[in-house]
């Protein structure tokens, strides 16, 4: 099997989750600041909670249409298993990165998958604003005391969406709430060529006793007769348990091998993200960009050793600022 045909195939096992924010869903009571540095160490312990090992179940369900003509498709739940792990905590920044260990005719296929990087009171957050089109847009300042932006960042690093949102707790359940985001639309999703191109959703972070979920309420809206409607609504409940019962080694050997290119990778992104005032690029169906599928591959080369760091990233740095117009 060629690094291409293992680069294709990887994507087509994916389950990707994950402009315009508006205010915070519902009111939230304002903190002390005494109560706001109280609460920034159960913040930090929830976020880093999230790292580990994981079964998780993936629910998806289509519910409300909001046009006559529109059918919501079938409820569809997968799984997998995914190993979390803390790749940067400066303590006012939080990034974690995932990947999935996939099973795939008696041999162990690991996946770059999502990644999500929490910041504490930022003034600026990465967002979608549309079509292949990603920016860099304010938090109101009335706003940043005591919140955390989350950005969450496809499986090649470029950004995905971002939100900000307030730690707290609500009959006995710690929970993180996101601003209105948009979002493209995920793999599952964008292969079907559906009416809709894209989500305005909240999304909320729970710990729960055995791990802990990711849940999404999304309104997906397209271009109809000109302007931007919504056309069905869809909850999605993304549940991750405590399991280390599969090739987590494998996983771990994976990061090893190739956290330097993609650390070269973040930081060509955010270069690009700050000389430009945002990142514009092709998005593509079955990777999220046009070129997800060679950055995973090329990543692949660098851990069995077919292709040095060094030389990974200069390639790497050229597609992305080729296909960015950043070069």
């Amino acid at each position: 099997m060629t690094f291409r045909h293992i680069g294709l195939l990887a994507l087509s096992l994916l389950a990707t989750l994950p402009a315009l924010p508006a205010a915070a869903d519902g009111p939230v009571k304002p903190r002390s600041a005494a109560e706001e540095q109280a609460s920034f160490a159960a913040d930090r312990r929830d976020i880093l909670a999230m790292a580990g090992t994981f079964k998780v179940r993936f629910d998806m369900q289509e519910a409300t249409a909001w046009r006559a003509d529109y059918t919501p498709i079938d409820r569809a739940i997968s799984g997998g298993h995914e190993v979390v792990r803390v790749i940067e905590d400066t303590g006012r920044k939080i990034m974690l990165q995932h990947l999935l260990v996939v099973e795939q005719g008696g041999k162990t296929m690991v996946i770059k998958h999502w990644r999500q990087d929490w910041e504490y009171e930022p003034a600026r957050v990465l967002v979608y604003a549309g079509p292949n089109e990603w920016k860099w847009e304010a938090v109101p300042e009335p706003m940043r005391r005591g919140r955390w932006s989350q950005t969450v960042y496809q499986v090649d690093d470029s950004p995905r969406y971002g939100g900000w949102g307030q730690w707290t707790t609500e009959g006995g359940v710690r929970r993180w709430r996101s601003n209105w985001t948009w979002r493209p639309l995920a793999r599952r999703d964008a292969v079907r060529g559906p009416v809709y191109d894209r989500y305005l959703g909240i999304n909320r972070h729970q710990p729960t006793p055995n791990g802990w979920v990711h849940w999404q309420d999304n309104t997906k809206m397209g271009m109809i007769d000109g302007t931007l409607q919504p056309v069905v609504q869809e909850y999605v409940l993304n549940s991750y348990t405590r399991f280390d019962g599969y090739d987590v080694e494998a996983a771990d050997a994976y990061w090893a091998a190739t956290k330097g290119y993609w650390a070269a990778i973040r930081a060509e992104w955010d270069r690009i993200a700050n000389a430009k005032g945002g990142i514009r690029i092709t998005e593509a169906a079955q990777a999220g960009t046009v070129v997800a599928g060679r950055l995973l591959e090329i990543a692949d080369e660098v851990q069995a050793g077919k292709m040095q760091e060094a030389e990974a990233i200069a390639l790497a740095k050229k597609l992305m600022d080729q296909a960015t117009g950043a070069a």
